[in-house]
């Protein structure tokens, strides 16, 4: 299995070959894509598909954020990064970010 820095190498080089957009202006249009196939994993899913479907659109979203990811910042070690960041939730409370599911809603008057 490819660490984080083989992958996003790998997916330079399906760039580059395919003739897609390989520069910082190109950017938004990836972070849009990735977003765009998160949400078509997520359709996948609730419509019940072919988990292989799902995984592939998941998949789909990680090339997204590798191919940004190497645009933005090219010299950033993504297995570094994520090793970081991995301690650093670690460290947080538990469920931590989740407190709004928490929270019920105001009801709307009928008024």
């Amino acid at each position: 299995m490819p660490s984080l820095e083989e992958a996003k190498k790998k997916v330079a080089e399906l760039v580059v070959t395919k003739g897609f957009g390989n520069t910082p202006d190109e950017i938004p249009k990836k972070l849009l894509f990735a977003f765009i196939e998160l949400g078509e994993a997520g359709d996948s899913w609730k419509k019940g598909k072919p988990t292989e479907e799902t995984i592939e659109e998941l998949i789909d979203v990680i090339f997204y954020v590798l191919d940004a990811s190497r645009l933005i910042a090219p010299g950033a070690n993504l297995d570094e990064a994520f090793e970081k960041k991995l301690a650093k939730n670690h460290t947080r409370a538990h469920r931590y970010g989740e407190g709004f599911r928490d929270k019920t809603l105001p009801v709307a008057s009928s008024s």
